[in-house]
């Protein structure tokens, strides 16, 4: 999959080739400074315990849906349940939670030892050699549990081969969507995830301010964007991206390939995240290099208050989809779209965020999944003129028992972005 970070490397390859005309002023400014001191002391990752709860949520699930076992391959939702961190490749390496016992682990021999370091609990694993069928070793999990036939269920980016292989190796079995057992879990999350991602918006958030107050004239968005991950990483964060666009590439969400520099009067846009123990934060901040005029000012103003908007809309029980339809209208009040065309927002009011950048549910019109307590969102009700400059503001919020809790100050103002 392209995920967000793969996304902005895209966008900003052309760009690297472009020397820019404040390199010297960047190479200074991207040093990290020696008062961004680390923010992940004491920082408590996911435990073991937490793990198996989620597996007994999960087998829960599975009786509930009527599925006899789910199977993942390596990716966010393998380290979400068995904390295995492993890569994807040709080679099969997936693990089998059964709707009852304990779950087992298929991987090929040579990597068997390598595997096991990074597993957290259980012991049931199977490996096999080159000349061998891996998805026996699936089937062979499945007939030890006592399951001989009924719903197989997938994890959602579980690659087509496997799914084939599998059913296969195990014809009495029909696959299945698994997703009603990974959104049941993951959609909800944890105050221990809660508290993991509100470090992750911290050092983000930090990181911004530090480049906010290092930005020259002459930087190109590659210097801008060096500048954040280096702060990032000096605040204790993973860096994930850290997208920088700049005067008209600001009106185009995701980005232009032509070089940009920082201009007196130009639109800065930076939207960025990092990781800490897996958990993601994604902040978006724009403002103007020097004076902004009065329409720059107005679009500012304007997405501010969509955001605040996003927030009044987003209560507990209420549809996802809602808090978008709810931005999308007052937008249109004031001229805009209609709908997602340009002037205007043309994408979604926000996604939800965990050890994904992006997964479900989302702030987009036709989600009906009702609003819970632990679910966390983006808010990024943006306005985008083609051709001339674009306005996003992003803030990430978790659902309480008494609606959206920020785990970042709204922007103050186009003066004081970062707040």
């Amino acid at each position: 999959m392209l995920t967000k970070r793969g996304l902005f490397k895209l966008a900003g390859a052309a760009g690297l080739a472009a020397a820019s005309t404040g390199a010297r002023a960047a190479a200074a400014a991207t040093a990290p400074s020696p008062t961004l001191k680390k923010m992940t002391a004491g920082v408590k990752p996911i435990s073991v315990e937490e793990r198996l709860q989620r597996i007994d949520r999960a087998q829960r699930l599975m009786r509930e849906h009527g599925l006899n076992a789910l199977i993942l391959e390596p990716g966010s939702a393998m380290v979400y349940f068995t904390g295995i961190r492993w890569r994807r490749s040709e080679r099969f390496t997936g693990v089998v939670i059964p709707r009852e016992g304990e779950i087992g682990v298929v991987t090929p021999y040579f990597e068997e030892p390598s595997v096991r370091e990074s597993m957290t609990f259980g012991d049931d694993v199977r490996p096999w050699n080159e000349d061998q069928n891996p998805f026996e070793f699936v089937a062979g999990v499945l007939k030890d549990r006592g399951l001989k036939s009924g719903k197989l269920g997938f994890e959602e980016t579980v690659r087509y081969f496997i799914v084939d292989g599998v059913t296969k190796a195990a014809p009495k079995f029909k696959p299945a969507n698994g997703a009603s057992v990974t959104r049941g879990c993951r959609m909800i999350k944890s105050p221990a995830e809660i508290a993991l991602m509100q470090i992750a918006n911290d050092i983000t958030l930090a990181a911004l301010r530090h480049c906010h107050a290092n930005i020259e004239k002459g930087m190109s968005a590659q210097d801008i964007a060096a500048m954040m991950d280096d702060a990032t990483r000096a605040l204790g964060g993973a860096p994930e991206f850290a997208l920088v666009l700049l005067n008209e590439a600001s009106a185009y969400p995701h980005g232009s390939k032509k070089p940009q520099i920082v201009e007196d009067g130009g639109v800065v846009l930076m939207d960025c995240g990092c990781s800490v123990e897996d958990y993601q934060s994604d902040i978006t901040r724009t403002w103007v290099f020097g004076e902004p005029t009065k329409k720059q000012r107005d679009v500012w103003n304007t997405v501010r208050r969509g955001q605040e908007i996003a927030l009044e809309a987003a209560r507990i029980g209420a549809p996802a989809g809602g808090v978008d339809d709810a931005v999308r209208a007052y937008y249109e009040s004031l001229g805009y779209g209609p709908g997602y065309k340009t002037p205007g927002l043309p994408h979604r009011t926000g996604h939800g965020i965990g050890m994904d950048g992006h997964e479900p549910p989302y702030f987009v019109h036709g989600d009906m999944t009702p609003l819970a307590p632990g679910m966390c969102f983006s808010n990024e009700p943006g306005l985008y003129a083609f051709g001339e400059f674009g306005v996003r503001l992003e803030d990430c919020l978790h659902m309480s028992e008494d609606g959206p809790k920020l785990f970042s100050g709204l922007a103050p103002s186009i003066e004081n972005p970062i707040g």
